[in-house]
């Protein structure tokens, strides 16, 4: 059938012409943006040797362990501390001082012990007791004490031991005082409201409560992070699991689509529907089962934020935001099914195109696997570099005091704070570890490191996305432009595209994935700002550029596999067949990529349900087998994410598949007319799937 070919807009460049010699992928091509790739290169030798250096100077047990009042690790293996796991603090009630928040440290003496106290116990007590009582508090002394020899005043005024001991838990490796409320909101400690300080006083379970809170705030972004470490250390082997699973069923989901693209497309949208069905009628259960039960109707702004997320699904409220959410999310998938029904059956059969030409190009369903690893290998490590270069600072010491010291909070020595000035003008003061920092040159910047480490982890990222983007649309443009399929697709056309893209558009690439890197990193600065300051909302457009950047760089990048173009050129042409072709981009593309984040969705979702009940004990069979964690949202958390980013993985094929058929069709349309002499290398099947849109002639739809 031959079309009468429309004069496009000129403001958006000139039609492809015929060439008799165009034969898809241009082999005879050149090296682009070489400067763009040597600057890759020099990017990557900095941010090998910034990782060196981090992994000279930083300390990860710095992380793991906490640390006491000399800068020791409690509990670390090989150490005189290995069997004294837990910091025990001699004053609690100084941690409701408002300092702590300014330095984050409480300031007390700081003891790593074996076990917390588990019973009240004043050292003038314990030093008229009976011999057991003497051990039991010498416990919780500094270590060499004359227990026997000072006395209960002498003790206290070299800082030797606490004046009183009480009833404490270990919490995130911290020995904290055991509280409770009673009836009517009365605190306790140890079942009892008021006691004995030591000093002849006595001390309300509530100011406890309160120092408590402050040492909390003090080590409470340290806690979290520990306690999810702990988390990941119980259940990483079920997270991999999960992914393994989640691996699977997309690649199986992915491969029926090859066979059966049309009945799964559908039964992909009726499961989608179903399973968010199924979580707004499981979120209705829990909400009605919640009612009636104690503290189930406190609002989410009572409560207040919390650290143990798992307390929120104890209360109503979080269950019928969740309910509602869903349904919202289920009422727009509907409304959108019913107005694009048409459309969707075309774009349907736009994947069914799609997954002949992945039928025929077989390999690219395993590509994916190469991106995960690529983008593994750049997370763990930026990841350990990022531990290395947080905990690469050294141990401050300062002074610390409960009168007035001209010397208080200045920098000091331990090794010589007795013998030295401070020591004799402030007799009470003590030289105490105070936080982890430095002044030498390399702690100065350690701020750039650390954003350095960021800005690359960006672009290498970016970088293995492109890779990716580059040598699939490579191989499925030689499926395209191969007149007769398969006999003149060229032999391993993942393999021959990978080297080209390598080989020659190292530089592109590396462009490419800066510019986006920029724009990415500008927005997490700008969102962490506002996020400080609450008064910035440009970081909104910088996330809307970041999508068009997105979207034009995969397109450039199909147009460097196909033409060999460095990135500039390859960009402008993109963006002028794309605008000479924009009803088609609005129109079937975003419905092609509607369907498909129901794919993601319905594997996220199959998983995510599943992940929920295991680490949840809700499945009696292997009730058993799920790991004791502190919060099971995190290793849910985890599966879902990576089940995202599998499934996306995997989807992406289809849909790099998609964008380079649309690209390569439409060059086709400008450059042949379908006669004998300037055919059509689109198959029949694709110039009947653009034609059922609409009565008019296929350019039309195109132009």
């Amino acid at each position: 059938m031959e079309m009468e070919e429309k004069n496009p807009d000129p403001k958006y460049g000139e039609s492809r012409k015929f060439d008799p010699n165009f034969k898809g992928p241009i082999h005879n091509r050149g090296c682009t943006d070489i400067l763009c790739c040597i600057l890759f290169i020099l990017a990557l030798l900095g941010y090998f040797a910034v990782g060196i250096i981090a992994w000279s100077q930083g300390d990860p047990r710095k992380v793991i362990y906490p640390t006491d009042s000399r800068g020791q690790f409690c509990g670390q293996a090989g150490t005189p501390l290995e069997k004294k796991p837990l910091l025990f603090y001699f004053n609690i009630l100084k941690c409701a001082s408002p300092l702590v928040l300014l330095e984050f440290q409480c300031p007390t003496t700081q003891l790593c012990v074996e076990s917390c106290p588990n019973r009240h116990l004043t050292l003038i007590k314990a030093k008229v007791g009976n011999k057991d009582d003497q051990e039991y508090y010498k416990k919780y002394c500094k270590e060499g004490v004359d227990f026997t020899g000072l006395s209960p005043p002498e003790i206290l005024k070299e800082g030797l031991c606490p004046a009183m001991l009480m009833p404490s838990k270990a919490f995130t490796r911290r020995c904290l005082p055991a509280l409770a409320t009673l009836k009517g909101g009365v605190v306790v400690v140890g079942n009892e409201t008021t006691f004995d300080d030591g000093n002849s006083g006595t001390v309300n379970a509530s100011d406890v409560l309160e120092a408590s809170k402050k040492s909390n705030i003090a080590v409470e972004a340290r806690q979290v992070a520990m306690r999810i470490f702990e988390d990941y250390t119980h259940s990483w082997h079920w997270i991999l699991l999960g992914l393994v699973i989640a691996m699977v069923v997309s690649l199986i989901f992915i491969v029926l689509l090859r066979f059966l693209a049309g009945i799964m497309v559908w039964i992909m949208i009726i499961l989608v529907i179903l399973v968010i069905g199924y979580g707004i009628f499981h979120c209705y259960m829990e909400f009605a089962s919640l009612k009636g039960e104690p503290g189930a109707d406190v609002t989410i702004r009572d409560l207040g934020l919390q650290t143990d997320f798992s307390v929120y699904l104890q209360i109503r409220q979080t269950w019928l935001a969740f309910m509602i959410i869903l349904a919202i999310v289920e009422f727009i998938i509907i409304l959108l099914l019913i107005f694009l029904r048409k459309r969707i059956m075309i774009a349907i059969a736009l994947i069914k195109e799609a997954s002949r030409a992945v039928g025929h190009v077989m390999s690219s369903l395993f590509y994916p696997l190469l991106t995960f690893a690529l983008l593994a290998v750049v997370i763990a490590y930026w990841a350990i570099t990022a531990v290395f270069l947080s905990t690469s600072n050294e141990q401050v010491y300062k002074v610390f005091n409960t009168s007035v010291c001209p010397f208080s909070r200045e920098t000091c020595n331990p090794k010589t704070f007795n013998s030295s000035n401070a020591s004799l003008v402030c007799p009470d003061a003590e030289c105490l570890f105070a936080f982890y920092g430095g002044e030498t040159l390399y702690h100065k910047y350690l701020i750039l490191f650390q954003f350095y480490n960021v800005f690359l982890f960006f672009w290498c990222a970016n970088f293995v996305t492109a890779l990716g983007q580059v040598t699939l649309s490579g191989a499925f443009a030689s499926y395209y432009w191969a007149f007769k399929k398969p006999e003149d697709i060229p032999a391993y056309p993942i393999f021959s595209s990978l080297g080209r893209a390598l080989r020659y558009h190292t530089g592109s690439l590396a462009f490419g994935s800066l510019i986006l890197s920029l724009v990415q990193v500008i927005r997490v600065l700008l969102e962490y700002l506002d996020h400080k300051l609450k008064v910035l909302d440009s970081y909104c457009c910088f996330w809307c550029l970041e999508k068009c950047i997105k979207f034009l760089n995969r397109n450039a990048y199909i147009m460097i596999a196909i033409y060999g173009k460095n990135f500039c050129t390859a960009a402008r042409d993109a963006f002028f067949l794309l605008m000479r072709n924009i009803i088609r981009v609005a129109v079937l593309d975003k419905v092609t990529d509607f369907l498909l984040f129901l794919g993601k969705l319905l594997i996220v979702g199959i998983v995510g349900i599943f992940s929920f009940f295991f680490f949840s004990g809700r499945i009696k069979a292997v009730e058993q087998a799920a790991p004791s964690l502190n919060y099971y949202w995190v290793p849910i958390l985890t599966v879902v994410v990576g089940s995202y980013l599998i499934a996306h993985g995997f989807f992406s094929v289809y849909a790099m598949c998609v964008d380079t058929l649309f690209l390569c069709f439409c060059e086709d349309l400008e450059r042949n007319d379908g006669s004998s002499e300037r055919p059509y290398f689109m198959s029949p099947e694709l110039h009947d799937i653009l034609s059922k849109s609409n009565a008019e002639p296929v350019p039309d739809y195109c132009h």
